[in-house]
C-alpha cells in the first residue's frame, strides 16, 4: 500500500497520548510521507470528524478510542492501526515504545490486513456489541430471542449482548461468555445476570437475523453500541440485528508476536499456568 496522506487520531484524555501522536507524526515524515493530518478527540464517546480520503489511521489511545474511530472509518474501508496509551489496549497493536520498528513495517508492507465482521441495528453499528438492557434501573426484564423468525429462548436478565468475535473478548467474557477467534463468522449471544440456572451463551453463524423482544414495566429501553452510543427505544419495538456490509480493516504487523493467542496470554492472562 502506498501511503500518500495519512491520519493520526489521538484521544486528549489519554495524558502521553499526544506526545506519542507528535512523535509518530515526525516518524511519518522522515519516512516521506507527504500528507499528516493529526486528529484530536476528546473521551471515548465524541465522534471524530475526519477526512474519509486518506490512506491510513493511526489510533493513539486505549480500546475505546479505537472503537469510535473504526466505526466511523470502517465505511470508507480505510486500514486502522491501534497504539496503546490506555489500560488494556487489546485492539492495539503497538506500545509507544514498538512505534518505530512498527513504522518501519508499514513502509515496507510487512503487514497483512484483518477484517473483522461488524454487527448493526437500526440505530447504529458497532465492532465490539450490542447491548440491549431494561429502561429501568436495577429491574430485570423479559427478554424473548428470535432467530430468523423461530423463538429460541426467553430470559429473565439484565439484558442480552449480541457480540461479533472481537468484542467476545469485552463485555461478553465479563458477563461468562466463549472467547472466539476474530477469523469466526459468528455471533455470540449472552445473557446479563440471568435469573436462572440454566440459561448458557449460544454462537450462531453470521448469517443469521437476530430479533429481540422485551417486556418491561417501562416505555423504552436501552440499546447501547460499543459501550459509547447509548440509545432509547420504544420498549414494545422489535430489535433487528443483523451483520453489517462492510467490516473494519485491521492491520496486523508480520513476524511479531501480536497474534490473538499471544495476546490472550498477556492481556489476559489466559491460559497461564499457576505455578509459573
Amino acid at each position: 500500500m502506498k501511503i500518500s496522506k495519512a491520519g493520526i487520531i489521538y484521544n486528549v484524555e489519554h495524558e502521553p497520548a499526544q506526545t506519542v501522536a507528535t512523535e509518530l507524526e515526525n516518524m511519518l515524515a522522515k519516512r516521506g510521507i507527504p500528507q499528516i493530518t493529526l486528529y484530536k478527540i476528546s473521551g471515548k464517546k465524541q465522534k471524530p470528524e475526519i477526512e474519509t480520503d486518506i490512506d491510513i489511521a493511526f489510533i493513539v489511545g486505549g480500546d475505546g478510542t479505537f472503537l469510535g474511530s473504526a466505526r466511523y472509518l470502517a465505511p470508507h474501508g480505510i486500514p486502522l492501526l491501534g497504539i496503546n496509551t490506555g489500560r488494556l489496549g487489546f485492539l492495539s497493536q503497538l506500545k509507544p515504545a514498538d512505534m518505530e520498528k512498527g513504522v518501519d513495517k508499514i513502509i515496507n508492507n510487512d503487514y497483512e490486513i484483518e477484517e473483522r465482521l461488524m454487527i448493526k441495528s437500526e440505530y447504529g453499528t458497532a465492532l465490539n456489541d450490542i447491548v440491549i438492557k431494561g429502561g429501568e434501573v436495577s429491574r430485570t426484564a423479559q427478554l424473548f430471542l428470535y432467530i430468523n423468525g423461530r423463538h429460541v429462548c426467553d430470559y429473565l436478565a439484565d439484558g442480552l449482548i449480541i457480540s461479533t468475535p472481537t468484542g467476545s473478548t469485552a463485555y461478553t467474557l465479563s458477563a461468562g461468555g466463549p472467547v472466539v477467534v476474530p477469523e469466526l463468522e459468528a455471533f455470540v449471544i449472552v445473557p446479563i445476570c440471568p435469573h436462572s440456572l440454566t440459561t448458557r451463551p449460544i454462537v450462531i453463524p453470521s448469517d443469521e437475523k437476530i430479533e429481540v423482544r422485551v417486556k418491561i414495566n417501562s416505555d423504552f429501553i436501552y440499546i447501547t453500541h460499543d459501550g459509547q452510543e447509548n440509545l432509547e427505544a420504544d420498549s414494545t419495538k422489535t430489535i433487528l440485528i443483523t451483520k453489517n456490509d462492510y467490516k473494519a480493516k485491521l492491520i496486523h504487523l508480520k513476524n511479531d508476536d501480536n497474534g490473538f493467542y499471544s495476546i490472550l496470554r498477556e492481556k489476559l492472562h489466559w491460559g497461564i499456568s499457576p505455578f509459573n
